[in-house]
């Protein structure tokens, strides 16, 4: 009876130059880490670009990945996203500087930059809106108001908020739960559509 190898077991066998081994951490894989990318990208075409330049990465450095680190384990999924997560940032960085650098060339031209720069209206809802944010974060519990800044503010998975914290997954789960339904509620209180 043949068993089905692991996704660590995979892993290994890429990092010795195993093609088919590296298709079947694809196979396994792909599909989760697009809606990894997609979900930070926003768009289709820019979340395939960082998921074909990530499976590229992870193939040239499938000898990096380690299952274990200062004896912490590291799933190999944790790994993979944190690898797409990071080039779907930096492709969301690229985007930001580009659209900037347009703003900037069209300003020099002297075209009409009004539709596209924020009025001052939207600027001060804008302000008013993260200070409202900021105002009901302060009111969280410690565990709460962390682990929802580990995890959006900062990008963290639910792993990586655990290992950050020192606390059992479980309970991260939860405080980031309730954490966002009580970040909810204040807003809703101050009559800000959550």
């Amino acid at each position: 009876m043949s068993s089905t190898p692991t996704l660590q077991d995979l892993m290994a066998a890429a990092a010795r130059g195993d093609h088919a081994a590296f298709a079947q951490v694809y196979e396994r894989t792909h599909a989760h880490l697009f809606g990894v990318a997609l979900r930070i990208l926003g768009r289709h075409q820019s979340a395939e670009d960082v998921l074909q330049e990530a499976f590229i990465n992870i193939w040239k450095n499938a000898a990096a990945y380690r299952s274990s680190v200062g004896g912490q384990d590291i799933q190999p999924m944790t790994w993979l996203i944190a690898i797409v997560r990071n080039k779907a940032l930096d492709a969301l960085r690229s985007r930001t500087r580009r659209q900037e650098t347009e703003l900037d060339e069209e300003q020099g031209e002297g075209a009409s930059t009004q539709a596209a720069a924020p009025s001052a209206l939207d600027l001060f809802s804008a302000a008013t809106q993260a200070l409202r944010i900021e105002g009901c974060m302060g009111g969280l519990d410690g565990t709460h108001r962390q682990s929802l800044a580990l995890a959006y503010y900062q990008g963290l998975t639910h792993s990586e908020v655990a290992a950050r914290m020192g606390a059992p997954l479980g309970s991260v789960k939860a405080w980031i739960r309730r954490g966002l339904d009580k970040l909810k509620d204040c807003l809703k209180a101050q009559g800000v559509a959550a």
